[in-house]
């Protein structure tokens, strides 16, 4: 006997609206535009989300991207064209960096496309595809809703979006919103597909037998470890068998850095010699989605055992075997549950802590005596959002307390990224304390985002460090370059200008006595932190990387090796 199972019928917009939520998301990113205005018209009648509302799509996608992280996917509304294209560097970030965010572009009425229309929005022919070719190189899949195809593509895309940690396109012309189309009964399940039980059962005893034969097994973790939520696995592996775990830059903060198991970041040349050496002379690293990007393997400088087992979200490569269709989380369950209890093997012992650096308090302040207070501001279940350069190489050499996350984009690296990003976190936790770590070049790309963060009473703490440029670019090339130099802005009274009536609380600090006050401030509002600091001073890893990169980018007869180009 054949079970039917009743369907109903909903609008296009208000079945994507449906399965958006479905998937978890309750707020949506992005810009309004004539060609989504309905769109977001049945988004207000439906009362499911809070319509944010960036200053622009660039902004937009950054917030999404920072959201995404948190709550495990997120949505972007831009309109054909102008907001499309504008959002597409930040999509690329998050495709860069593995962050499921479904953008959903209001696009072209269908009768435009089947009539062959010059449409505004557009550049001014009948090539009505061309926004969907550029976002297939930064997106994991593309489609184009029609009433025929939207129930069965809205699905797939959101389910793309999740299970590959990638970001998706998704055009609603803006004619079909309203049009009704049959719909399953069932919510949208956010659920991996099934591994194939024999290549699961051999890759996982696979991977057991080699740890427990191993004299000294390593695990290392990427992005793949946070996106695809396998820490709970991996510290219960870890505890279980007593192994040594250490991180890549871009997921510092996944491993609760007080486990005597945590070795520490591992950066090649830039890591400490018994990290380095821990890792590289490993007879078998498990290795958790771990890419080779310069700036996570300190330029090149890694040396990961020829012999490692390369896990990543859907497949393993374990010396000359491959396995497919074995998912990460499935897998490592089954590794841990497998794996047998050792009553020996890896324990970091508790060092000695070091000494604080001398801080004389009215001195001016420096990089050294900044971090170090900050060290001391940081608690448990912080969430930090780094900007790239200078504050991304601060944060990272903070020793974190349990529970905390970091967010930055150690390999996309576009500069302005954490001041949208802290709004996507902020609404995506807004239980946990938002720091934001930025520069003054970074800040000036996107600073008007902070009008949207006051607009929602949000309520992050903002470190700003005003040091007359690109500190990161010194370090690199161009000392003393009139390119490395920005405008001088009155940063801490922007909240004012963006916000009147803000009851931000606003300081500009010039000694670690006055930082001092700032940091002691009551967190009842927004805290926003301007530290003057001379232009040249930085901490060591960022001259050290800057060094580092000009060598990669500009090779032996590079402009890097002229006295007095680099700090």
């Amino acid at each position: 006997m054949t079970i039917t199972t009743a369907r109903s019928t909903m609008t296009i917009g208000d079945f994507l609206l449906r399965r958006l939520r479905e998937a978890g998301i309750s707020h949506l990113f992005g810009v309004a535009g004539d060609y989504n205005l309905e769109f977001l018209l049945q988004m207000e009648n439906r009362d499911e989300f809070t319509w944010v509302g960036n200053c622009n799509e660039l902004n937009a996608a950054y917030a999404a991207d920072g959201y995404a992280r948190l709550n495990g996917i997120s949505g972007l509304v831009v309109t054909r064209g102008v907001g499309a294209w504008s959002a597409i560097n930040g999509v690329a970030g998050a495709y860069s960096e593995r962050v499921p965010v479904v953008c959903v572009c209001g696009s072209l009425p269908l009768k435009a496309l089947d009539r062959k229309l010059l449409m505004h929005h557009t550049s001014g022919d009948t090539d009505h595809d061309d926004v969907m070719r550029g976002y297939a190189q930064v997106t994991a899949a593309q489609t184009r809703l029609t009433p025929r195809n939207a129930v069965t593509e809205i699905d797939r895309l959101i389910l793309t979006a999740w299970q590959r940690k990638l970001p998706v396109y998704l055009e609603l012309p803006s004619d079909i919103a309203y049009l009704d189309v049959e719909v399953p009964p069932e919510p949208l399940e956010l659920v991996m597909p099934p591994s194939d039980p024999e290549r699961l059962s051999t890759c996982a005893d696979a991977i057991v037998a080699r740890l427990t034969n191993a004299r000294s097994p390593v695990i290392l973790v990427d992005i793949d470890a946070d996106r695809f939520d396998v820490t709970g696995e991996l510290l219960e592996l870890v505890g279980r068998m007593r192994l040594p775990i250490a991180a890549v830059n871009t997921v510092k903060g996944l491993i609760d850095e007080t486990s005597p198991y945590f070795l520490g970041l591992y950066a090649g040349a830039g890591s400490k010699p018994e990290i380095r050496e821990t890792v590289e002379n490993s007879d078998c690293l498990l290795a958790i989605g771990v890419r080779r990007v310069d700036t996570t393997s300190g330029g090149f400088s890694d040396a990961l055992p020829a012999g490692r087992i390369d896990a990543r979200g859907d497949a393993v490569d374990i010396g000359p075997d491959n396995y497919q269709a074995v998912y990460l989380k499935e897998l490592l369950r089954r590794v841990a549950d497998k794996a047998p209890a050792r009553t020996s093997g890896y324990f970091r012992q508790a060092g000695t802590p070091q000494e604080p650096s001398a801080v004389v308090m009215s001195d001016p302040l420096t990089q050294a005596a900044y971090w170090s207070m900050v060290q001391d501001f940081i608690r448990e279940g912080d969430v930090l959002i780094a900007e790239d350069g200078t504050s991304e190489a601060g944060c990272w050499g903070l020793r974190l307390p349990p529970k905390c996350s970091i967010v930055t984009q150690a390999v996309w690296g576009s500069i302005g990224y954490s001041v949208g990003s802290v709004l996507g976190t902020l609404l995506a936790a807004p239980k946990r304390r938002h720091l934001l770590f930025v520069g003054d070049g970074s800040f000036q790309l996107t600073a008007q985002e902070v009008s949207t963060i006051l607009r929602h009473d949000l309520k992050p703490v903002i470190f700003l460090i005003n040091n007359g440029g690109y500190t990161v670019e010194r370090a690199i090339c161009g000392k003393q370059g009139h390119f490395n130099d920005i405008a001088n802005w009155a940063y801490a009274e922007l909240p004012k200008v963006l916000h009147p009536g803000t009851t931000a609380r606003t300081f500009v600090v010039k000694t670690p006595a006055e930082l001092k006050e700032a940091l002691a401030a009551p967190h009842d509002s927004m805290i926003f932190i301007e530290a003057v600091m001379d232009k040249y001073d930085a901490p060591q890893l960022v001259i050290d990387s800057g060094h580092g990169m000009a060598e990669v980018d500009y090779g032996p007869r590079g402009p890097q090796h002229r006295p007095g180009v680099q700090l």
